[in-house]
C-alpha cells in the first residue's frame, strides 16, 4: 500500500471514533489561553542566583524575582513594577546588582515595547536607582532630572564590572543617539559615541568603545557605519554589506563575528577583520539564514549555529570544543532543541532551556564540572507535550517555481490524509516567519482536529534580505498567491480535504484571510480576520505605524502610494467579492491596526450584504491581552470553524 493510500485509510478509520470520546479528550481552551507566570531567566555572574520575570496577568502586576539556584520555590527578593509595566530585559551587571529595562504589553500580537526607562537594583531589592527615566527615583533623582527621552541597554562588559552600555535619544533632539558606558552602582556615565542617524543599533567592543552602528534609517534603508578615529565611516550597503549584524569580538580582540550577506541572500556567520578583510565563513546555508549562535563561556566564541528554517539542529563549527561536546551530550539526553542561555563567569554553571514543537520550554542548570543537572522550572507546566501535535516543516514549489517552506501541524489521532484544514498566515508580513517551535494558535486548532498549514511566503523573514524584499508592493498579489499555492500543494499531497478548508489569520494574517478568499473564491469555506488591516490607504491616516518618519517610509516601501493600487488590494474595497462567511475579531483600543479598520470592513460587508460574525472587546489592543477574552475568542473561533468545515468529533462543546 502506498504511503498516500495508507494515510487515507488511517484517516478514515479515525473518523469513525465516537464524538463523545473525542470531546472528553479535548484539552481545555483555558490551557491555550494561559501565559506563563515566570519567564526569561538569567544566571548571575557568580552562578549563585537566578533572576526571572514574574507576570500576574489577571491583575496587571509584574515584577523581577530573584532566587537562589538551589531553591526555585521561595524568592529571596521581589522588585514590583508599576501597574501595567513589565521588566522587559534583566541584566546582571555584578553578582549583587541588576539592571532592568521597563516596558509594556498592549496586545498579544504586538512585540512588547520598551518605555525607555532603565533602573538598577541590588539582588535583595534594595538601592533601586533610575539609570535613565522620567520617574527619576533614587540617589541621582536631582541630577537625572534632565533625562527627557528614552534610554536602552545595548550590552555590557565581559567580565561584568557593574557597568552597562546604554543608548539614549532625547525628546528635543530626536534622531540623535548618544551611547554611554554607565556605572550602574554609582550611576555615573561616560560618553563613548553618538550618531545622528535614526534606527541605529550598536556593537561595543571588548575595549569598551563603540565599533559599529547599523540598522534601518528614517528612509527605511539599511545602513551601517564603522567607527574610525572618532568618526563614523559608512559601509557600502548597496554592494558589499546588504546584510550585516556585527556580534562580538573574537577572543584575541583582533577580529569580529557577524551575520553577513554580501548580495542579499541568506545570511551567513562569518569571522572577519574589522575593516571587512580576511572574511571567513563559519556557517552558511543556500536556503536559510543562520538563525542563532551557541557560544562558549568566556572568552566567548561561537561553537554551533541553527538555521531559520526546518527542524532546528545544531551545526557544530568546532566539535572538539568542550562546550560543543556538552551541547551534544545534552541534545542526546533531552527531546527538543537545547539552547544555552548564559554561563557563570567561571564557566562552572550553565543555564539552558529545552523546547520543541510540542513543548514551550523547560529551564535547567548544569554544573559543568560534575555534569549534575537540576530542573529549575517549566514555563507552561499545564501543557502536556505528549498531547500536543507534531509540527512538520516541508517544502513545496509555488506556481512560478520558487521553493517555499510550509509547516504542517498534524492533529493527533486523526491520521494524515483528507483532513479539514485551516490556512494560518503569519502577521508582519516582513521581518517575521513561522518556525518549528511551539505555536499556540496552531496547537489549539490541531487539538480540535484541524490540520494547520503555515506558509513562509515571499516577504517573510528567515531567508535573506532579497527574499523579504520580494514581498514589497505585493501584499495583495504574490504573497496571497504563495498562500494559495500552499493550499493547492496540501490538497495535491492528500493532506487536506479540498472541500473543508478555511483561513484564519491575525494582523497581516487577518488581511490575508480576506484577500485569499477574494483571489481564490472557490478554495475556502470560511475566513477569520483577527486584528486585521483591511484598508491599506487608512494606514497612512490612522494607527501608530505612520507616526514616525521611519514608519511612513516603511509604508511607502511595502505598500506604495498609488491610491488606485491601494484600493485594488484592500479587502474593504472588495467586500462584494468575498464569497464565504466571515468572523471578525478586534480590540477596540488597537493602535497598530486601529478599530477603524474593522469598522470599515464591517460597513463594507453590510453594504455588500455579505454574512459575517463579530467579536470586539473594549480596552483590548492589537490582540487580546486579557486571558478571559482570549478564552472567549478561542471558543468562538472553534464554533465558527466547526460550523463550516468541522466533522462530528469536533462539534462537541468544550
Amino acid at each position: 500500500m502506498s504511503h498516500r493510500l495508507m494515510r487515507t485509510a488511517l484517516s478514515a478509520a479515525f473518523l469513525l471514533l465516537p464524538a463523545a470520546a473525542c470531546a472528553a479528550d479535548l484539552i481545555p481552551v483555558e490551557d491555550f489561553a494561559r501565559r506563563p507566570q515566570i519567564s526569561d531567566p538569567t544566571l548571575s555572574p557568580d552562578g549563585q542566583h537566578i533572576a526571572v520575570r514574574m507576570d500576574d496577568y489577571d491583575n496587571h502586576n509584574h515584577a523581577v524575582m530573584v532566587y537562589n539556584v538551589t531553591d526555585m520555590k521561595n524568592p529571596i527578593s521581589m522588585l514590583r513594577m508599576p501597574k501595567f509595566e513589565i521588566p522587559l530585559d534583566i541584566i546582571w551587571v555584578s553578582p549583587t546588582r541588576l539592571v532592568v529595562q521597563k516596558g509594556k504589553e498592549t496586545g498579544s500580537l504586538d512585540k512588547p515595547a520598551f518605555y525607555g526607562e532603565v533602573l538598577a537594583t541590588d539582588l535583595d531589592g534594595k538601592h533601586v536607582d533610575y539609570i535613565y527615566g522620567y520617574d527619576n527615583l533614587g540617589t541621582r533623582a536631582t541630577t537625572r532630572a534632565g533625562d527627557k527621552g528614552w534610554g536602552y541597554v545595548v550590552g555590557r562588559p565581559r567580565p561584568s564590572n557593574g557597568h552597562v552600555y546604554m543608548e539614549t535619544e532625547s525628546w528635543d533632539n530626536k534622531g540623535h543617539y548618544a551611547l554611554y558606558d554607565v556605572d550602574a552602582v554609582k550611576n555615573a556615565r561616560r560618553l563613548i559615541g553618538d550618531i545622528s542617524v535614526s534606527g541605529m543599533s550598536f556593537m561595543v567592543g571588548n575595549d569598551g568603545e563603540v565599533h559599529y552602528a547599523y540598522g534601518s534609517n528614517d528612509n527605511f534603508d539599511f545602513v551601517a557605519y564603522r567607527r574610525q578615529n572618532g568618526a563614523w565611516a559608512p559601509l557600502d550597503t548597496t554592494k558589499d554589506y546588504r546584510s550585516f549584524i556585527p556580534l562580538a569580538n573574537t577572543p584575541d580582540q583582533k577580529r569580529i563575528y557577524a551575520f553577513y550577506s554580501r548580495e542579499g541572500g541568506p545570511t551567513s556567520l562569518v569571522e572577519q577583520d574589522e575593516d571587512g578583510g580576511n572574511r571567513k565563513v563559519l556557517a552558511k546555508d543556500s536556503f536559510s539564514n543562520i538563525r542563532s549562535v551557541e557560544w562558549t563561556p568566556m572568552p566567548r566564541q561561537p561553537f554551533a549555529t541553527i538555521l531559520d528554517t526546518g527542524i532546528p539542529t545544531a551545526n557544530y563549527i568546532d566539535p572538539s570544543l568542550p562546550a560543543a561536546k556538552l551541547h551534544m551530550a545534552l541534545s542526546k539526553a533531552f527531546r527538543g532543541y537545547v539552547r544555552f542561555i548564559n554561563y557563570s563567569e567561571d564557566g562552572g554553571q550553565l543555564l539552558f532551556s529545552v523546547s520543541s514543537d510540542r513543548d514551550p520550554g523547560t529551564f535547567y542548570l548544569i554544573d559543568t564540572k560534575t555534569n549534575k543537572v537540576n530542573k529549575l522550572f517549566t514555563g507552561h507546566p499545564w501543557i502536556d507535550p505528549t498531547r500536543m501535535a507534531e509540527r512538520r516543516p516541508l517544502r513545496f514549489k509555488a506556481s512560478d517555481g520558487m521553493e517555499l517552506e510550509a509547516i504542517l501541524t498534524i492533529p493527533p489521532g486523526r491520521g494524515e490524509a483528507n483532513l479539514p484544514m485551516v490556512l494560518l498566515p503569519h502577521g508582519g508580513p516582513h521581518g517575521i516567519n513561522d518556525d518549528w517551535f511551539y505555536d499556540r494558535d496552531a496547537q489549539f486548532l490541531a487539538s480540535r482536529g484541524y490540520l494547520v498549514l503555515q506558509v513562509n511566503y515571499r516577504g517573510s523573514d528567515g531567508r535573506g534580505r532579497n527574499f523579504t524584499e520580494d514581498g514589497y508592493l505585493k501584499w495583495g498579489t504574490r504573497i496571497q498567491q504563495d498562500l494559495i499555492d500552499g493550499v493547492k500543494w496540501a490538497v495535491a499531497e492528500n493532506y487536506a480535504d479540498p472541500k473543508r478548508v478555511c483561513v484564519y489569520g491575525a494582523s497581516f494574517g487577518g488581511y490575508s484571510a480576506m484577500m485569499t478568499t477574494i483571489r481564490a473564491p472557490d478554495m475556502f469555506k470560511c475566513a477569520v480576520g483577527y486584528a486585521g488591516v483591511y484598508d491599506l490607504a487608512m494606514m497612512y491616516k490612522k494607527g501608530d505605524v505612520r507616526e514616525e518618519k521611519t514608519g511612513r517610509s516603511y509604508l511607502h516601501a511595502v505598500i506604495g502610494k498609488d491610491d488606485a493600487d491601494l484600493a485594488a488590494n484592500s479587502p474593504d474595497k472588495l467586500a462584494d467579492k468575498i464569497p464565504v462567511p466571515v468572523l471578525f475579531v478586534h480590540g477596540e483600543a488597537d493602535v497598530r491596526a486601529p478599530f477603524a479598520q474593522a469598522k470599515a470592513m464591517r460597513a463594507a460587508m453590510d453594504a455588500a450584504h455579505k454574512p459575517y460574525e463579530w467579536l470586539s472587546k473594549p480596552g483590548e489592543g492589537h490582540g487580546f491581552y486579557d486571558e478571559k477574552n482570549t478564552v472567549e475568542f478561542y471558543k468562538t473561533l472553534q464554533a465558527f470553524l466547526d460550523k463550516y468545515i468541522g466533522n462530528s468529533p469536533n462539534t462537541a462543546s468544550n
